[in-house]
């Protein structure tokens, strides 16, 4: 649909069950989830091994069709881990698949089908050797990463850095650098000195925050009906 035709209070119980249904399901897979995390359809997000860590503020997205998953399967039990930072944001299809480690620092952006690793998930000579070579992968702070890109085994990315869509990432990338292609190179640097906002600013006041948005959406909303959100839903107009 085009247009969200829900009155406000069908809009929010979808809010609260989606935030139940987290609570309930989701946050015993993690070792740690942080406060005020948000999903949208979180029942399309799969987990799996332990321990995984999710920062406060996190916001993950996901389609039917576009699922996240986060993985840990170390050769020895107990052996890999995934922590991800404060304020990320998750979209659609990201993979995160952890042998070792894989570190994710504060107010990252992982755009549509993402995938970070630290393994090749199979050895090159034994293929019966199903974690194959590995090594920590740490990721920084702010650091953008576009879509399809891949972050291979052994990488680390300093913070600030953007890292260019459909981009495979097999070396180190240093701090305040854009960098694009497959092997990804540096194509430009960031100035240092000029101000750099992050998603932690976005959610310095989180009650103001939910209060503007809840303002926005009375406001959005406010026309809406029950019948005609039926009808959009059973008997859709062009434009629907």
């Amino acid at each position: 649909m085009r247009k969200d035709y829900r009155p406000y209070y069908i809009k929010r119980l979808d809010l609260t069950f989606r935030e139940w249904y987290a609570q309930h399901f989701l946050k015993p897979q993690f070792r740690h989830l942080g406060k005020g995390c948000t999903f949208m359809k979180p029942w399309h997000v799969q987990v799996f091994g332990w321990p995984i860590d999710l920062g406060d503020f996190a916001n993950v997205i996901t389609t039917p069709d576009h699922r996240v998953r986060l993985t840990v399967w170390g050769r020895t039990q107990g052996e890999g881990f995934i922590s991800i930072g404060k304020y990320c944001l998750i979209c659609p299809g990201v993979r995160i698949s952890a042998a070792t480690e894989i570190t994710i620092g504060d107010s990252c952006m992982m755009a549509s089908s993402v995938y970070i690793t630290d393994s090749d998930w199979h050895g090159i000579y034994d293929r019966l050797d199903y974690i194959g070579s590995s090594a920590p992968v740490r990721i920084g702070n702010n650091v953008w990463i576009g879509d399809s890109a891949i972050v291979c085994k052994g990488v680390r990315i300093g913070d600030n850095s953007i890292i260019g869509a459909g981009s495979v990432v097999p070396r180190d990338i240093p701090a305040n650098s854009i960098v694009a292609g497959n092997p990804a190179r540096v194509i430009r640097e960031l100035d240092p000195d000029l101000p750099m906002r992050t998603r932690a600013e976005w959610f310095m006041d989180p009650e103001k925050l939910e209060s503007d948005i809840i303002g926005i959406d009375k406001d959005m909303l406010k026309d809406n009906t029950f019948a005609g959100w039926l009808k959009s839903v059973f008997f859709p107009g062009k434009g629907n």
